[in-house]
Formats: structure tokens, sequence, C-alpha cells
């Protein structure tokens, strides 16, 4: 399978960045294509200008400016992220790759009538592994609106029935090594079995 892994946090030394690699490292002992894509070393500029705004809903040229972005997530048949959340959404430059190469005539189409299609029909599965700084609880009872938003929201734009793995490391704050070394040993059950 091609699997596009989308990592976002600017630390190397971070948990998320062990987390990252271990995606990588169980998806490609399994036999699959990867393609990685760390977008703070890249140097993804996440910031929708007047430009792209104004051509937005224009597919003959929307693409420009985010095209090898396009490309490698039209190429791909599974998407992974791996980011930390940050006050309950995403890092600042995830979310700008998201608003900027999830375009319509990319993920969705429009028809006159604003009628809403969604056609990112090539990715058939999508994982989050991500950390919060809150408890679980804590979480939930701010109703948890990344968790929503990838379940949901984000699932819906991709193949029909795709499924969708969410693993999260809850209490970054309050952590331990035990508690992060069995968080990592389930990422790389999972991706070991993808």
């Amino acid at each position: 399978m091609r699997v596009l892994v989308v990592f976002a946090h600017p630390v190397e030394s971070s948990f998320s960045a062990a987390l990252h690699r271990a995606v990588v490292d169980a998806l490609e002992a399994a036999g699959h294509s990867v393609d990685d894509c760390d977008l703070n070393a890249e140097g993804f500029d996440p910031v929708m200008s007047r430009q792209d705004r104004l051509e937005y809903h224009d597919t003959k040229v929307n693409r420009a400016r985010v095209s090898a972005h396009v490309e490698r997530l039209l190429g791909a048949e599974a998407l992974a992220m791996v980011f930390p959340v940050w006050n309950m959404g995403f890092p600042a430059i995830l979310k700008g790759y998201v608003d900027r190469v999830f375009l319509p005539g990319v993920s969705f189409e429009l028809d006159d009538s604003g009628r809403y299609r969604t056609t990112l029909h090539n990715i058939s599965r999508l994982s989050a592994v991500c950390t919060y700084g809150g408890s679980r609880l804590g979480t939930i009872v701010q109703g948890d609106p990344l968790r929503r938003f990838f379940k949901r929201s984000f699932r819906m734009v991709m193949r029909p029935g795709a499924r969708c793995d969410y693993l999260a490391h809850y209490g970054m704050n309050r952590t331990t090594a035990e508690r992060r070394a069995r968080f990592l040993a389930q990422v790389k059950d999972v991706f070991s079995n993808y």
C-alpha cells in the first residue's frame, strides 16, 4: 500500500518525533511504500495567502502553489498523520496543510447549486497518532474537537467506508516513561499490521 505520512512537530527530539519514526519504520518493515512528509523539515508554508483564497474555488488554478503536495496526496492509498494536539487543534503548520492541500477538485467538489461531493476516494485508510497535554477526561469535557473532526468530517472526504484509526496519548504534561513506552509499542503494533 502507498502510505503518505504527514508529520507536524518542529522539534526533532520530541516524543512526537519518536512516534513519527516508529510509524515510518513499522510501515516500511511491513512492506508498504512510504512517502514521508515532514512539514517543518520541508518548510511547508501554512499561510493561505490572499491569492490562494481568491483562487480557492477555481479548480483550474487553485493547486498551483501546492501542486507537489496535492500530487503526493492523490498518489496515496492511505494517509497517516503524526502530530501534537495544541489548544485542542492541529499545530498551525498542519492546519495550514489541510486548508491549502485539501482543495476543491482534490478532496471535494461543489456543483453550481453548492452541492458538496467528496472525491478523495483513493484514500481507504486514515490514521492519526497524536499527543495531548491534558488528560482524557479533561479533553472529553471539552468535547475533544480534534478527535471529532478527524473521525467524522475529515474521514468523510476519503473513500466511503474508509477505516479510521485515532491513536492518542493523553496527559503528556504528567506522563511517565513507562506510559510513553506502552503507547509507542501500541503504535508500532498498529502500523506493523497495517
